[in-house]
């Protein structure tokens, strides 16, 4: 009988503060996120759970008079440190964000952007990533017929699924989703929420997301934020089920939130 293999770190934060101005948005964050795992981010607006993920790629500096302390090691390196290149890190660490932002563009274009940026060229080569992309975010079928169409002509749940395609064309290791489904019809919720469940065979996933049903259908861990703190971190179904704080039991009660 084999052991089981050890879960492995991609992130690592330790002691994570974060201000924004004279605002303390994150305090004291430690926790570590595993490889090819959905790790969902819940708790009530305002609470630092998008300022979160934000810091993972390093996206949150784009903010005037943000301070940060802390480290955060990816794959054993800190992100904060001089020598680490933040593009480098956001093409590892790719964003899909709350509405779905295609650009107005095709919808060929729109996946193949990025690795035009990367320097890839050949038409035969974009040909492929953006099948495969498009395949990916399972939206080629929909969409295999219509690839020089504008994807403003598409509807917001296909959209957002080209807006996955777009960050898979890119090879990421890493995929931060900014409630991706808020702005979504229930259908397309469903979509979206079985494509993460097919993605995290191959990326590893942190979500962040104001509906306490998808985080409970689609994490493997769940961390529980409130007023910028980490209250509660755990596997999902424990969480859910018998949650440490009383805190964590009153937000996912219905208590307040």
């Amino acid at each position: 009988m084999t052991s089981p293999t050890k879960e492995e770190t991609v992130f690592n934060v330790e002691n994570l503060n974060l201000w924004y101005g004279n605002t303390h948005a994150l305090k004291n964050i430690n926790m570590d996120i595993a490889r090819n795992q959905v790790t969902a981010i819940i708790g009530p607006s305002g609470c630092g759970k998008s300022t979160f993920i934000k810091t993972l790629n390093r996206m949150v500096e784009m903010v005037p008079s943000v301070n940060i302390s802390g480290t955060i090691n990816y794959h054993g390196q800190g992100i904060f440190e001089s020598k680490y290149m933040v593009e480098e890190l956001r093409t590892r660490v790719g964003m899909v964000f709350q509405k779905p932002n295609p650009f107005p563009k095709s919808i060929y274009e729109n996946v193949a952007y990025g690795p035009r940026i990367h320097g890839i060229k050949k038409k035969q080569d974009l040909d492929a990533i953006v099948e495969k992309s498009l395949k990916g975010a399972a939206i080629w079928d929909e969409v295999k017929d219509r690839l020089d169409e504008n994807a403003y002509g598409l509807s917001g749940g296909q959209q957002q699924r080209i807006c996955i395609a777009r960050c898979l064309a890119i090879e990421p290791d890493v995929i931060l989703m900014d409630e991706p489904t808020s702005a979504l019809d229930p259908i397309s919720t469903l979509k979206v929420e079985e494509l993460v469940r097919e993605l995290k065979k191959d990326y590893t996933i942190v979500i962040v997301t104001h509906n306490m049903q998808q985080a409970a259908r689609i994490s493997d861990r769940t961390a529980f934020f409130l007023n910028g703190e980490v209250i509660e971190m755990s596997d999902t179904d424990k969480l859910f089920s018998t949650p440490e704080d009383k805190r964590t039991e009153d937000y996912i009660t219905g208590r307040f939130g």
